[in-house]
């Protein structure tokens, strides 16, 4: 008889609540709810408790709670030896976060692929040799990319958008940094193609954007690939994709009952 896996999901918020309720109802084979930690947040259904309590009772924790969270709970989780299941995979842009986690365990770290596909591919031409060139651009609605270190005239003068505008170009780090909460697959990319420094990404804000769009394109010796991915915000969130906490439950499902599965 195969063990279950105990999910203990940090966040209740767009994205931590459909993957504790999809567990809860026993939608993920081989996998069951273990509680649910969220501070601000206490979704009426879920079993909610702290973090020491959390990682009592759970085999792996799904990060779910934003940047800061990873960075303050993340070596928690993994020093007590549960594993660690990453959505804001943003936060590993900065510098020695990945490595701390890493060498926190003995609890493993996992990656969740969010909002794009292509990694899988990414990473296996990144094997034979380092990539030329590889560009993500992200395209979004105009109010969702406001951010609190705009000024309040760039703030209102992105509100009122009625074209899209380039926000900002530059390396993956410092996009990701200067969106937080939307360019978590600019650093998904770079760990993709194992090279902060290649990745090249670009924010856009379209007022009239009905849907996210992601477009990577990349050249090594492996060939030339161009992805366009696009999503549908989240209605909680329109920051994130409503994708998402399906993609962590995809996720949950391989690790809790392999069978054949893509990775």
């Amino acid at each position: 008889m195969v063990a279950v896996v105990k999910v203990g999901v940090l966040g209740a918020g767009s994205i931590g609540s459909v993957v504790a309720e999809a567990l809860r109802d026993g939608l993920v084979p081989g996998a069951e709810l273990g509680g649910v930690v969220d501070p601000a947040l206490s979704p009426a259904g879920l079993p909610m408790c702290a973090l020491p309590e959390l990682l009592s009772v759970s085999d792996l924790v799904v990060e779910a709670a934003g940047q800061r969270a990873l960075a303050d709970a993340g070596p928690q989780v993994l020093s007590a030896g549960c594993d660690l299941l990453v959505v804001s995979v943003g936060a590993l842009a900065a510098d020695g976060l990945l490595e701390k986690l890493l060498a926190a365990g003995p609890g493993a770290v996992q990656l969740s692929t969010g909002a794009i596909g292509g990694l899988d591919l990414l990473r296996s031409a990144a094997l034979l040799g380092r990539f030329e060139r590889v560009v993500i651009e992200t395209t979004k609605k105009a109010s969702s990319l406001v951010q609190p270190w705009m000024s309040a005239e760039e703030a209102d003068a992105l509100r009122e958008a009625t074209a899209p505008v380039e926000l900002r170009r530059g390396p993956a780090r410092e996009i990701t940094a200067a969106f937080p909460k939307s360019a978590n697959v600019a650093a998904s990319v770079a760990l993709a193609v194992r090279d902060w420094d290649v990745v090249e990404a670009a924010v856009i804000a379209d007022p009239a954007a009905p849907l996210t769009s992601h477009v990577i394109t990349a050249a090594g010796p492996a060939g030339e690939y161009r992805f366009e991915i696009r999503n549908r915000p989240s209605p909680q969130t329109p920051t994130s994709s409503r994708v998402v906490p399906y993609a962590v439950l995809s996720a949950l499902e391989a690790l809790a009952a392999p069978r054949a599965v893509f990775r």
